[in-house]
């Protein structure tokens, strides 16, 4: 970091640190154990749209990568687009606490195959699904460029309101758990995300 950036207030931006998503099994027995939200067996990675051909052969390394991996009860995965233009690629696998071990080994594994094809400025966040006995929904979400997690929390009923409070009895709940952000400001709403 620069004199200038010092004196103009810049910051650093955080590198991104892939391993702290192997922390997500250990916080998900915490939160079962806690609040009721089991694993849904589902979870993706969200990244800002590649074109063309860079996008084709993302496309074949993920899948390659994946859905070759049936030993582990492994299931394609899906690759959409969301209304801002933003890419989904959403990862199976069994629901529950064994489950979130072999889901969190597959975003793990798409982060870094996209961090090592030179897409790692395009990483935006990746987040693990989540439901409770009442079918409520829930995801904890990593943020890349800050390094931390988040709970999101839709309300039910299908509008686009959240649970305030279920996501701070989460995040009081996970802070021994997980790196949780501090600033509410920056806890986005996924709306409709795959894996939700």
């Amino acid at each position: 970091m620069g004199f200038l950036d010092v004196i103009l207030g810049r910051s650093k931006p955080v590198r991104p640190d892939l391993d702290r998503l192997f922390a997500l099994p250990s916080a998900a027995v915490t939160l079962e154990a806690g609040a009721g939200f089991t694993p849904t067996g589902r979870g993706s990675v969200c990244f800002a749209s590649v074109e063309g051909g860079a996008f084709d052969r993302l496309q074949r390394d993920v899948r390659e990568l994946l859905d070759a991996d049936t030993g582990r009860g492994g299931m394609p995965v899906e690759f959409s687009r969301d209304g801002y233009g933003y890419t989904w690629l959403l990862a199976r696998q069994s629901a529950g606490p064994a489950g979130a071990v072999d889901l969190v080994n597959d975003l793990h594994a798409v982060n870094t195959l996209l961090e090592d094809g030179g897409f790692g400025p395009q990483l935006l966040c990746s987040l693990m699904g989540f439901r409770d006995a009442g079918q409520r929904s829930l995801a904890l979400v990593y943020l890349y460029k800050r390094g931390s997690f988040y709970p999101f929390a839709p309300a039910p009923g299908g509008t686009d309101k959240r649970d305030n409070e279920l996501e701070l009895r989460v995040r009081a709940l996970l802070e021994g758990d997980l790196p949780i952000e501090r600033d509410l400001s920056r806890w986005f709403p996924v709306w409709g995300a795959p894996g939700l």
